[in-house]
C-alpha cells in the first residue's frame, strides 16, 4: 500500500480561458489523442509554458454556465463519524445523486456542448466501464444524436442497462477499458463522428472541475478535497477550478486509487507516464495508463496520490450505506476508503467526493451483509 507523501504547496496557478491546448475539436481530444497515450509517454511531453496554457484552457466557469439546469447541484453532508476518527471536520459530496448517479455527466455533456454541431450531428461516441457512457448517452439524448459506447466485456451490467435507457447502442470489447477506448477511437474516426473521452480532454475536465466550484460554496473554511482517480479526469478539474476560485486559500488537493489499479499513482510518484494492470472491484477506476493531459495538470496541482487496498472500498461502502444510507460504487466510495486508511490526509474542513452510485445488485448484497454485521466500528460512532 502506498503510504501518504509529505505534502508542499502546490503551484496554485491561476487560470483563464482561451488557450488552445486541449481544446474542443482540436487534434488532443476528438482524435482521442492515441499517439500520445502510451506508457512511452513522459511529463516532459508538455513544458511549464504549455501546462501553463492548459490550465487556463480548463475553462471551469464556462462549464458552469453550460451546465446550469443540466447537472444537478449535487448536496453536501457532514459526516460526524469521520469527523470524529479524523480530528477534522468531514464533508461528504454526494455525486452519487447526480442525474445518472455519477459526476461523468459534467464532463460529457460540457464537451457535447462546445462541439461544432456539425460534428456532433454525425453521433457521440465514447468508451467507458460504465459512468462516462450514461453520460454521454445523457448529453446524446439532451441534444438529439445518436451516440455509441464501447465498454469492456463484463462491465457492470446495471451501467450498461442504463447507458441504453438513454437510447445508446453499446458495444461490448474484449480487453477492459483500454481496449474499448481504442474500439471507440477507430469507430469514430471511421465516420468522423465526435469522440468523447472519458477525461483527457479540456473540456471534459473543466466540466468536473464544477464540482470544486460547488465545493468553495458549500464548504466552510474548505481546506482539503481527497478524491478517487481513474483517469484523472476528477480529480485535476477539482484543482484547477480551486487554483483560480479559492480565495487565497491554500486547499489540498488529494487523489486515490486502488491499489490493484493504480497506474496513476505510480505515475505521478515516478514523474512519467506508466501503464500497469487493473484488476480491482472499484471498475470505475480500472485504468491502465493515465491521460496525458490529466497527469500534467496533477503534476502542477495534486498534492499527492495515494492508493488503498481493495477491503478498503468494501468497508468505505458499507461504512457510507449504515451512516446516512447512501448508495456508493467502489469507485465512489474511494475517498472515504482513504480516510479509513490514512484519517491522517483529512487536514481542516474535507470534502470527500461520493463520485457514484451506479452498484449491481451482488455488489449491493455484499454491502448490505457487511452493514448487517457491524463489522466497521466507525459505523457507530456517526
Amino acid at each position: 500500500m502506498t503510504q501518504p507523501a509529505a505534502t508542499t504547496p502546490s503551484p496554485r496557478t491561476p487560470g483563464k480561458p482561451g488557450a488552445t491546448v486541449g481544446s474542443p475539436d482540436g487534434p488532443t481530444d476528438d482524435a482521442g489523442d492515441g499517439t500520445t497515450t502510451r506508457a512511452t509517454a513522459r511529463l516532459d511531453d508538455l513544458s511549464p509554458s504549455e501546462v501553463a496554457a492548459l490550465i487556463r484552457a480548463v475553462d471551469v466557469d464556462a462549464a458552469a454556465a453550460t451546465l446550469a439546469g443540466v447537472a444537478l447541484r449535487t448536496r453536501v453532508v457532514a459526516h460526524p463519524g469521520l469527523g470524529r476518527r479524523t480530528g477534522a471536520p468531514i464533508w461528504l459530496k454526494c455525486e452519487n445523486e447526480q442525474h445518472t448517479r455519477s459526476f461523468k455527466l459534467r464532463g460529457a455533456y460540457n464537451r457535447v456542448a462546445q462541439a461544432d454541431p456539425a460534428r456532433r450531428a454525425r453521433g457521440l461516441v465514447a468508451a467507458s466501464a460504465g459512468n462516462h457512457a450514461q453520460g454521454v448517452a445523457y448529453a446524446a439524448a439532451r441534444f438529439g444524436v445518436d451516440s455509441t459506447i464501447f465498454v469492456p466485456a463484463g462491465a457492470n451490467s446495471v451501467k450498461v442497462a442504463r447507458t441504453r435507457r438513454w437510447g445508446a447502442r453499446v458495444e461490448h470489447v474484449d480487453g477492459g477499458v483500454d481496449a474499448a477506448l481504442a474500439a471507440a477511437e477507430a469507430f469514430a474516426a471511421q465516420g468522423d463522428r465526435l469522440m468523447v473521452h472519458p477525461f483527457d480532454d479540456a473540456a471534459v475536465i473543466a466540466g468536473q472541475g464544477t464540482v470544486g466550484l460547488e465545493l468553495i460554496e458549500q464548504v466552510p473554511g474548505l481546506r482539503s478535497v481527497v478524491v478517487g482517480v481513474g483517469g484523472g479526469g476528477l480529480a485535476a478539474g477539482i484543482a484547477v477550478a480551486l487554483a483560480s476560485h479559492a480565495r487565497g486559500a491554500q486547499v489540498r488537493v488529494i487523489g486515490v486509487q486502488a491499489e490493484n489499479a493504480s497506474a496513476f499513482a505510480d505515475s505521478f510518484h515516478a514523474g512519467r507516464r506508466l501503464s500497469s494492470p487493473a484488476h480491482t472491484v472499484a471498475d470505475g477506476m480500472a485504468v491502465r495508463t493515465p491521460g496525458r493531459l490529466t497527469l500534467a495538470l496533477a503534476a502542477s496541482l495534486l498534492d499527492d496520490v495515494v492508493t488503498v487496498d481493495d477491503g478498503a472500498f468494501w468497508e468505505a461502502m458499507a461504512l457510507l450505506r449504515a451512516t446516512g444510507d447512501h448508495l456508493v460504487e467502489p469507485a465512489g466510495a474511494a475517498g472515504v476508503a482513504a480516510l479509513l486508511r490514512h484519517p491522517g490526509l483529512a487536514q481542516g474542513p474535507t470534502a470527500v467526493v461520493l463520485s457514484g452510485g451506479n452498484i449491481d445488485l451482488a455488489t449491493a448484497e455484499r454491502v448490505a451483509a457487511l452493514t448487517a454485521a457491524a463489522t466497521i466500528p466507525v459505523t457507530r460512532t456517526a
